[in-house]
């Protein structure tokens, strides 16, 4: 039964009557779901998270920003206040859907204008199912400076889980440089091009270690001053587990740039959920993870309790240049600093360039039995995306069919919404394939010019939309590149991997129509294919993009518009940029 509400204060009465409406909405469409407010205030302050001092961007002075808790049907507002003195911000909730809030995705020039240093922006969004998910800045490449979270949904009570632990625990992987973000985007975006080269560290929820005897200082300051190993900020992170407990361990992975292998010492590590969505559960020695992808496993500490176990995650994929990130899996009562007898570096590690054990555990992922989500038999449209390297003008660009994406200064949502034709090149669509049958992924592009444009997919609303990823080699002889592909608003069946070219007769004869996995994020290997199909049921604007931060900057990504008459009208607090002044 809807409640109904009462206002004693007449000077305040559309107030209250909109927070009214807020309440009862999300209680008569989600159930008896709580609101939750968070007052974020986001700022760069100095940090030594791999023991090495740089400028570090925090969320009430923490780094990684908050987890936030909810339960399914909860209403989540966060009032977020742009502390710094020289940027914009804003931040994307990867992996919620925004169902009737597309302006709340939070990206700047698809969804929202920025918000300017000083201002104070409010999101609000449900969080309408269950699973593990993560937030963080979805401007320029300021994510890697350290604008990044977990988000832990809990199923309601009377809707168990389709497996048992004791514990529940995040842990959130990240890639780390010490150069900041406006002096790499400006090396990746002039002549002659200069790449941003591997991280120097990788880190387990914000903690890494540095080798500060190979720092280089500046003329200014001390070795002790910039790289400091016995700094608290870089200390090990210790994860304390009960023996004969079980831990659910939400693994997360906002790396710029590198696939990861996750292991724990000894321990097995049984997969659970994927992207919020169920698993039947399948055992592994080590968690391929790439940027962008959560994963639920079951932890047992069922070893030797008089012991400590090594906890490392290192880079599959690229060479290996960065070392393994290391933490501690300490047995209670065992001293939390009590390091493990063996080394570090005995703990198993995929070799790098392992690409078969990497798609074998993809193609491992099915949908749980008793949760399976059938995709439709059919799809209504194929898009085919050859993902290259190229060159626009002298300039290193990433395109996709020899496009390479730039957003305007209008975001596509309020253009499309308010009809605003000149906004951005309406008349121009992207090319839904390229000539797979003359092109060859194992060579250097011939053609090795692409071309910039604004353009977008427009979706049929409700449509059932096929699209291929397909790799190819890039500007450098020999070489092709893992991409995990994001979408935004939507969540995908992933029908199959392959390697080698895409045959568009015969490949999709072996789709899994049966117990496909559903995700936001998938991958696709050197030289291989992925084929993901999904339902353009959720009106708005969408992007969908490599998310290795040096590609999405450099151009590999599109924009999907479906349902846009569907959209509620747009509120204020997204204008401010471009056409949307007026």
């Amino acid at each position: 039964m809807m409640r109904s509400c009462r206002f004693s204060d007449t000077s305040h009465v559309f107030t209250l009557m909109v927070i009214c409406f807020i309440t009862l909405f999300s209680s008569s469409v989600h159930g008896q779901g709580k609101i939750r407010r968070f007052k974020w205030e986001v700022k760069y302050e100095l940090k030594s998270p791999d023991c090495f001092e740089k400028l570090v961007i925090t969320i009430n002075g923490q780094f990684p920003g908050p987890t936030i808790k909810a339960q399914q049907g909860d209403t989540i507002i966060v009032e977020l206040k742009n502390s710094f003195m020289t940027e914009n911000a804003v931040v994307h909730w990867h992996g919620i859907r925004q169902i009737r809030t597309p302006w709340f995705d939070g990206v700047e020039g698809v969804t929202q204008c920025p918000i300017l240093p000083g201002e104070i922006f409010t999101y609000q969004f449900v969080v309408d199912r269950p699973g593990t998910y993560m937030y963080h800045s979805h401007y320029g490449m300021q994510r890697e400076s350290g604008l990044i979270g977990m988000i832990r949904v809990s199923p309601p009570s009377t809707e168990p889980e389709p497996f048992t632990y004791d514990y529940d625990r995040s842990l959130l992987l990240t890639d780390w440089y010490h150069k900041g973000m406006s002096e790499k985007a400006t090396g990746l975006a002039s002549i002659p091009f200069k790449w941003v080269g591997e991280p120097q560290s990788l880190m387990i929820q914000g903690r890494g270690r540095f080798n500060c005897t190979n720092n280089l200082m500046t003329p200014q300051r001390s070795e002790a001053e910039v790289c400091n190993a016995s700094h608290a900020d870089c200390s090990r992170l210790v994860l304390t587990v009960i023996p004969g407990k079980t831990y659910r361990l939400r693994i997360g992975s906002l790396t710029s740039l590198s696939a990861l292998s996750f292991q724990i010492e000894g321990h097995n590590l049984t997969v659970v959920e994927a992207d919020g969505h169920y698993v039947e559960p399948f055992t592994v020695r080590n968690l391929f993870i790439y940027s962008g992808e959560t994963y639920s496993v079951l932890l047992k500490s069922d070893q030797n309790p008089s012991r400590n176990y090594w906890i490392t995650t290192s880079i599959v994929s690229r060479p290996e240049k960065t070392p393994p990130a290391t933490a501690v899996l300490n047995y209670h009562p065992n001293h939390p600093r009590k390091h493990p007898p063996t080394p570090a570096s005995s703990n198993f590690r995929p070799a790098w360039n392992d690409t078969r054990h990497r798609l074998a555990q993809s193609v491992a992922i099915k949908a749980r039995k008793g949760f399976l989500h059938a995709p439709p038999e059919n799809s209504d449209k194929v898009i085919v995306l050859l993902n290259t390297q190229n060159k626009v003008n002298g300039y290193m660009r990433w395109s996709v069919n020899n496009v390479s994406y730039q957003h305007p200064t209008t975001p596509y949502l309020i253009a499309s919404k308010h009809n605003l034709t000149n906004a951005f090149d309406w008349r121009f669509t992207p090319p839904e394939s390229y000539d797979s049958k003359s092109y060859d992924i194992f060579a250097v592009p011939s053609n090795a010019n692409a071309t910039i444009s604004d353009g977008i997919y427009r979706l049929k609303f409700n449509s059932t939309v096929d699209v291929v990823l397909q790799n190819a080699n890039t500007m450098s002889v020999n070489n092709s590149e893992t991409h995990p592909w994001h979408l935004h608003g939507h969540d995908f069946w992933v029908l199959g991997y392959g390697e080698g070219k895409f045959n568009e007769s015969e490949d999709p004869k072996r789709y899994n129509l049966v117990d496909p996995i559903m995700k936001n994020t998938v991958a696709v290997q050197p030289y291989g294919w992925t084929a993901l199909r999904f339902r353009a049921d959720n009106p708005g604007v969408w992007a969908f993009h490599c998310h290795i931060e040096s590609h999405f900057f450099m151009g590999m990504r599109i924009v999907f518009e479906s349902g846009i008459d569907r959209v509620a009208n747009l509120p204020s607090s997204i204008m401010g940029c471009g056409q949307a002044k007026r």
